[in-house]
C-alpha cells in the first residue's frame, strides 16, 4: 500500500526537479548525472540477485561505462557520492515546502483541537491552572549527526520559498548553487563552530516561531500574562556539554554565552527599530527611542555591567504599555505584546547552557581539588555523601597539569559570570552523565560550593541515570539525596524541583531497545511516586536522540502515551543531529512540534485516560518481554563476534575519521576499541549506515516469541490494544525495521569470520517482522503510517548507489587486510570513500544515528 498524498505532493515533485538536477553540468564532461539512476538499478536488481556491491561495480563499470582504471571509477563514484548528497537535500526541501499540505495543522495535536477540547469538556479552569506551571524545553545539542553549513541551509531555505511557489527557473539556478557550494569542511569542526551553526536555528527559526505559539496560546481572554509562565523555553548543549569532549572548556563556555545574548539582542534591536516606526504617538516614541539606544548599547557592550537588564527593559514595556491604553486607545498594542512575549521567553540568554560532565571526570577533578586544598582534607574524613554536603570553604587555587580536571573545577565560576552578565537562567544546570549513585550528586554540590558559591547555591544538578542498573536503583538514589537535611535545603531554594534526566542511547546500547525504554518508564514511575511522598516536583528530562533506537521516532505519541503516573508538569527533551533540521528546519514546521509537546503534556493533565495507565496484567506482559529481550540481547551483546564484526565490518571506525563533530566518538583514546568506551551515536550509526539497524529492533522478535510458545499471546495483543505507550514502541521498531536492507549486506553470511553472527542478525530480524505484524494485526510493516513508510522508501531509494558504494569500498578494505597486501594509496582511497559517504546516508535518513 502506497500513500496518494504523498505520491502527488512529494514523490513526483521531487522526481521532476530531480531530473532537472540530474542534468546539470556539474562535473564538466562526465555526465555522471545521467548515469546515476542506471546506477540505481544496476544496485538495485544486482542486490536482488545476490550480487555483493564489488560484483555490481565491476558489472557496471564494464557494461555501462568506459572507466577501466581504478582511478576512473573511484572518481566516479566520489562524483557519485556529491550527486546522491544533494539530491537528499533536495528531497529535505520538497518535503519542508509541502509541510502543511502533509499534516493537518488544526487537527489532533494542535491548540487549536486542544482548546476546542477544553472548551467542549469544561476544563477551562484546569487549562488556566496548568498554564501557571507547565512548561515545554527544548534543548538543542551539538552531537555530531548533522553537518549542513549555513550555507547550505540558506540555499534549502530559498529553495523551500521556490518550490512553493513552482519558480522552475530559480529551482534550477538554486540546485545549481547548490551542486557547487561544498557540504563539508576539511578541518573538523569546534565546539563554538558548532554553537555558531545551532545558534543559527535560535535566530532564524525559533525566535520567531515560539514566539507565534506562544501568542496564540495566550490568546484567551480569560487568561492575563501574568498567569501564564513562559510555557517555551530552549536549552543549549553546545559550548558546555563537555562529557567525551575534551575540546569544551571554560574559554568556549563563555563566549558561546556571549554569542547568545548577541544574537538575541540583535534580533531585540530589529524589532524595536520596527516598532519605533509604529509607535509615533506622543509620549510613546521617546520611551521606544530610549529603549533602542539602550539595547544598542547591551549590544555593543564590551565588558560586564554595560548595556541593559532584562528588568529594565520589561519596565519601559510596561511603561509603553501603560500610555498606548490610557492615551491612545491601545493603538497597536498587539505589537508591543508580541514583543514583549520575546523578552519574556528569551530573557537576555536566549537559551540556558548546560554543563554536562561524566561522573568518572568530576570524581577525578574534585580528588585533585582535595590534594590541592589542605583545609579540605581536614574536613573530610571519609568521603560519604553527607560529609560532601556537609563541607564548607572557598577554594583559591588548584595544582594540575590535567587541562580537563582543571576544566572541571573552573567551570563553576564560568557559569556564575554567566549569571552575573545574562541572568541565572543563561547557565544553571550541571548535568551528570553515568551518574551511579548520590555520592555523585553530592559530589558536584561540594565543588559548587567550594569553588563559586558560598551560601546559596543557584545552580540545579540533575543526575542522568543510562544503564539499565542505573535506571533501576535511580529512585532509591533519588530517596538518599531528599533525606538529605542539606540537600533538602537546597531543594527548597529552588522551588521544591528536581530535575532528573535519563538516557535513551545509553540505555538502548547496554540493555536493547524493549528493556531499555521500560527500565526509564519504570524509573520515572518510581521516581514520581517517591518525589510525590516528599512533596518535591520532579521533571523528567529525556535525552532522546534521532531513532527509535536512541529514543526518538514518534515522539508526540510517546509523551501522549504517559499516564498521571509520571510526573508531567514539565516536558524537557534533546533535539540533536537531522531531527533538528527535519523537524524544526523552517518556522512552520518548528511552530508545529512544539505545538505537539505543549498539547501532548497539557493533554495528559487535563484529560484523565485509563487507557494510559497499565493495569496489573499489562505490567506484567511489559515485565517479561523487558527480560526476555534483555536476556536475547546480552546473549548477542557478550558474543566474542559482537565488537569484531563492528569494527571489521561497519563504518564504525569511521565515524571518528569523519570530520562531522567536535567530540571523539570513544570516550577513552585508547588503541583499542572497547564496547563501554563506544558513545551511544557511532554505535547506532554504524548499524544504521550497514542498513541493519540492530538497536532498534533486536531482542523484539525473541521476546514476543517466547511469551507465543508460552501461551502468552493474547497478552501481548491486548496489551498493544490497550496501550498507547507499547503500540509506540510497536510501531517505533517498525521504523528501524523498514530502515533496513539485508540484501546490501547478504554477502557477509558467506565471510567465514562472520557469517553465522550475520545469520544471527538476519534471523532476529525477520522474526522480529513476523512477531511485530502478528502482535499488531497489521499485514504489513508500518502499515498505519503509510506517507512515512513511503519518504523512508524514497529515501533509501535515493540512497542506494551511496551505501553500494560504502559496501564496495568496506570489502575492497576488508580484501588488503585479510591478505596483508596493502596498497597504501589505494587503502586511503577506499578509506575516503567511505567516509564521503557516511554523510549522505545520514542526512537520508534525519534520523539515523
Amino acid at each position: 500500500m502506497r500513500s496518494e498524498k504523498f505520491q502527488n505532493e512529494v514523490d513526483l515533485k521531487y522526481k521532476l526537479y530531480n531530473s532537472i538536477f540530474l542534468t546539470l553540468p556539474l562535473d564538466g564532461i562526465h555526465g555522471t548525472g545521467i548515469l546515476i539512476p542506471i546506477l540505481k538499478d544496476s544496485c538495485s536488481k544486482g542486490l536482488d540477485t545476490g550480487k555483493s556491491p564489488v560484483e555490481i561495480f565491476e558489472n557496471f563499470f564494464e557494461k555501462q561505462t568506459s572507466f577501466r582504471t581504478e582511478k576512473e571509477q573511484f572518481d566516479f563514484m566520489f562524483r557519485v557520492i556529491h550527486y546522491i548528497e544533494r539530491q537528499v537535500v533536495l528531497l529535505d526541501a520538497v518535503e519542508d515546502a509541502v509541510f502543511d499540505k502533509m499534516n493537518d495543522l488544526d487537527g489532533a495535536g494542535s491548540l487549536k483541537a486542544l482548546k476546542a477540547e477544553i472548551k467542549e469538556l469544561g476544563k477551562g479552569e484546569g487549562f488556566k491552572r496548568d498554564l501557571e506551571k507547565f512548561a515545554v524545553r527544548v534543548v538543542l545539542t551539538a552531537h555530531p549527526t548533522q553537518f549542513y553549513p549555513s550555507t547550505v541551509l540558506a540555499i534549502i531555505n530559498d529553495l523551500i520559498k521556490s518550490i512553493q511557489k513552482s519558480d522552475l527557473l530559480q529551482i534550477k539556478l538554486l540546485l545549481t548553487q547548490l551542486g557547487k557550494t561544498p557540504f563539508f569542511k576539511k578541518e573538523r569542526p569546534t565546539p563554538y563552530d558548532e554553537a555558531k551553526s545551532l545558534s543559527w536555528y535560535l535566530e532564524n527559526i525559533f525566535y520567531q516561531s515560539a514566539s507565534d505559539l506562544y501568542s496564540e496560546l495566550l490568546n484567551n481572554e480569560e487568561l492575563s500574562d501574568e498567569m501564564v509562565c513562559p510555557t517555551i523555553s530552549f536549552g543549549f548543549w553546545p559550548g558546555g556539554d563537555r562529557d567525551g569532549n575534551p575540546y569544551v572548556n571554560t574559554e568556549t563556555t563563555l563566549k558561546v554565552a556571549e554569542r547568545l545574548r548577541y544574537i538575541l539582542f540583535s534580533n531585540y534591536y530589529k524589532d524595536l527599530r520596527l516598532l519605533r516606526r509604529r509607535f509615533s504617538f506622543k509620549g510613546v516614541y521617546e520611551l521606544i527611542v530610549d529603549l533602542e539606544e539602550k539595547v544598542l548599547k547591551a549590544l555593543n557592550k564590551s565588558e560586564s555591567g554595560t548595556g541593559i537588564s532584562v528588568e529594565e527593559i520589561n519596565i519601559s514595556l510596561k511603561k509603553i504599555e501603560k500610555i498606548l491604553i490610557e492615551e491612545h486607545d491601545g493603538f497597536f498594542l498587539d505589537l508591543l505584546k508580541k514583543f514583549q512575549n520575546k523578552v519574556k521567553l528569551f530573557g537576555a540568554h536566549f537559551a540556558s547552557i548546560d554543563i554536562r560532565q561524566d561522573s568518572r571526570i568530576i570524581k577525578t577533578a574534585f580528588d585533585v581539588l582535595c590534594e590541592s586544598s589542605p583545609v579540605i582534607n581536614k574536613q573530610i574524613g571519609d568521603l560519604s555523601m553527607e560529609n560532601l554536603f556537609e563541607l564548607n570553604g572557598s577554594v583559591t587555587s588548584i595544582q594540575t597539569d590535567d587541562e580537563v580536571s582543571k576544566d572541571t573545577i573552573t567551570v563553576f565560576s564560568a557559569i556564575k559570570e554567566i549569571q552575573e552578565r545574562n541572568g541565572e537562567s543563561a547557565c544553571n544546570r550541571f548535568i551528570i552523565s553515568n551518574c551511579q549513585t548520590s555520592v555523585d550528586v553530592a559530589r558536584v554540590f561540594a565543588m559548587a560550593k567550594l569553588c563559586a558559591w558560598e551560601e546559596t547555591l543557584p545552580l540545579d544538578i540533575v543526575p542522568l541515570f543510562e544503564t539499565i542498573d542505573d535506571l533501576a536503583k535511580a529512585d532509591e538514589t533519588m530517596r538518599e539525596l531528599f533525606e538529605n537535611k542539606v540537600y533538602y535545603q537546597h531543594l527548597l531554594s529552588r522551588g521544591k524541583k528536581q530535575t532528573v534526566m535519563v538516557g535513551f542511547s545509553d540505555g538502548t546500547k547496554d540493555g536493547g531497545y524493549f528493556s531499555a525504554n521500560w527500565s526509564i518508564y519504570k524509573a520515572k514511575e518510581n521516581i514520581t511516586r517517591l518525589a510525590r511522598e516528599k512533596g518535591i516536583v520532579v521533571v523528567f528530562f529525556d535525552g532522546r536522540g534521532g531513532p527509535p533506537a536512541r529514543g526518538g521516532g514518534n515522539t508526540h505519541k510517546f509523551y501522549s502515551s504517559l499516564g498521571n503516573n509520571i510526573e508531567n508538569q514539565e516536558i524537557q527533551v534533546t533535539i540533536q543531529g537531522q531531527t533538528i533540521s527535519s523537524k524544526f528546519g523552517t518556522k512552520a514546521s518548528a511552530k508545529y512540534y512544539q505545538e505537539l509537546l505543549i498539547t501532548a503534556g497539557l493533554g495528559n493533565r487535563l484529560f484523565e485516560d485509563r487507557s494510559k495507565q497499565l493495569c496489573l496484567k499489562d505490567k506484567e506482559i511489559m515485565e517479561t518481554l523487558s527480560q526476555y529481550s534483555l536476556e536475547e540481547y546480552h546473549r548477542f551483546k557478550s558474543s566474542d563476534k559482537f565488537v569484531p564484526y563492528l569494527e571489521k565490518m561497519s563504518a564504525l571506525k569511521y565515524y571518528g575519521k569523519a570530520k562531522i563533530g567536535s567530540r571523539p566518538s570513544k570516550r577513552k583514546a585508547s588503541a583499542e576499541l572497547n564496547f563501554e568506551d563506544l558513545r551511544a551515536i557511532p554505535f547506532v550509526g554504524a548499524w544504521s549506515q550497514m542498513k541493519q539497524n540492530v538497536p532498534g529492533f533486536f531482542g523484539v522478535g525473541a521476546s514476543i516469541k517466547r511469551l507465543k510458545d508460552e501461551g502468552r499471546m493474547e497478552g501481548c495483543k491486548s496489551l498493544y490494544n490497550n496501550s498507547l505507550f507499547f503500540r509506540t514502541l510497536v510501531e517505533n521498531s517498525m521504523q528501524s525495521i523498514s530502515k533496513s536492507y539485508f540484501s546490501l549486506t547478504e554477502y557477509m553470511k558467506k565471510d567465514e569470520e562472520f557469517g553465522e553472527f550475520w545469520n544471527w542478525i538476519y534471523r532476529e530480524y525477520q522474526l522480529s517482522i513476523d512477531m511485530l505484524l502478528e502482535v499488531s494485526g497489521q499485514k504489513e510493516i508500518m502499515e498505519l503510517s503509510l506517507e512515512l513508510k513511503d519518504s523512508i522508501h524514497l529515501r533509501e531509494e535515493i540512497v542506494l548507489p551511496l551505501i553500494c558504494i560504502q559496501q564496495f569500498a568496506l570489502m575492497k578494505i576488508r580484501e588488503m587486510d585479510l591478505s596483508g597486501n596493502i596498497d597504501q594509496n589505494k587503502y586511503i582511497t577506499l578509506q575516503n570513500l567511505v567516509i564521503r559517504s557516511l554523510y549522505g546516508n545520514i542526512n537520508a535518513s534525519r534520523n539515523s544515528a
